[in-house]
């Protein structure tokens, strides 16, 4: 009697099932960390509110105020009646999102050139690509604002458009990007066929790098709608404040209503918020991209 081999189907492999649980298992405490870490990043919004729907003094009551007030409205409007705060959000729209989408086309498109086009001196320029990250943007405040006004732009939205439709950071972060995930064997099987450089660029490398470009855009429009510095600087006339002006605007020369400038700062950020839930999952998923390409 011959003896039939005994086959056991859909057996895990020794240590195998081991390993998968305790990689799908979630302890207590990561939920502890996690939401240890959401209530710090969720706790100084919540804070703005309750100062924006109260009054000044609950900035320094003791013991602090935990539930909003019903005032909020009322000090909205009256940030809305001291300065022009809706043009200056959409100044700040307009700016932020010019300076996003310049961010994510014109740094993509010195990163491809860096990463993949053969020119003389082109390892030499990226270098001082690279070191001029190292310089604080400060220094370059005085000679900026001599070219800006030899070309006339003080007092214009262009004068803190130009300069920051590119930077450095972003041309490295597409120039590794691209050399990462953009083939050189591909580059020459279009050129094959008879494509130019820049169809090379528009039609295969940038929608390859495209996630990686839309979070470059996305930090960009962040950046700019943060900026305190520049615009301060350059602009003057009130009808073309920008939000962070229009905030500092709100504050006397001797006091500060921190009730009024709570309520303005909660306005300008929610555009932001919104922003962040309209995009969040696809700035994820950008970030995370080119993680996991070897």
């Amino acid at each position: 009697m011959t003896m039939q081999p005994t086959v056991v189907t859909g057996a895990p492999l020794p240590g195998r099932g081991r390993h998968r649980g305790r990689l799908g298992r979630v302890r207590w405490w990561n939920y502890l960390l996690l939401g240890v870490a959401t209530f710090a990043c969720l706790f100084p919004l919540y804070w703005m509110f309750i100062v924006a729907s109260t009054d000044s003094a609950t900035a320094t009551r003791m013991p602090p105020e935990i539930v909003p007030g019903g005032n909020f409205f009322q000090l909205a409007g009256l940030v809305f009646d001291t300065v022009p705060f809706l043009q200056s959000i959409l100044n700040s729209l307009f700016v932020a999102t010019t300076i996003g989408v310049g961010h994510a086309v014109l740094c993509a498109l010195a990163g491809f050139a860096f990463a993949k086009l053969r020119f003389r001196g082109s390892n030499v320029l990226f270098l001082i690509v690279v070191l001029t990250m190292t310089v604080p943007t400060q220094l370059a405040v005085i000679p900026q604002y001599m070219i800006i006004s030899w070309l006339g732009w003080v007092d214009t939205l262009q004068a803190l458009v130009v300069p920051g439709l590119a930077s450095a950071f972003g041309i490295f972060w597409m120039r590794q990007h691209i050399t990462a995930t953009v083939s050189d064997e591909l580059m020459q099987a279009a050129r094959i066929d008879g494509a130019s450089t820049w169809q090379i660029f528009w039609r295969i490398a940038f929608p390859i790098v495209r996630p990686a470009a839309f979070v470059l855009g996305l930090f960009g429009f962040v950046s700019a709608w943060n900026d305190f510095l520049w615009p301060f600087i350059v602009l003057k006339s009130p009808e073309r404040y920008t939000a962070q002006i229009a905030i500092k605007a709100l504050q006397n020369e001797r006091t500060v209503d921190l009730g009024l400038a709570m309520s303005g700062s909660f306005l300008a950020t929610l555009p932001l918020l919104v922003l962040f839930v309209v995009v969040g999952r696809r700035m994820v998923a950008g970030i995370l991209d080119g993680a996991f390409k070897g």
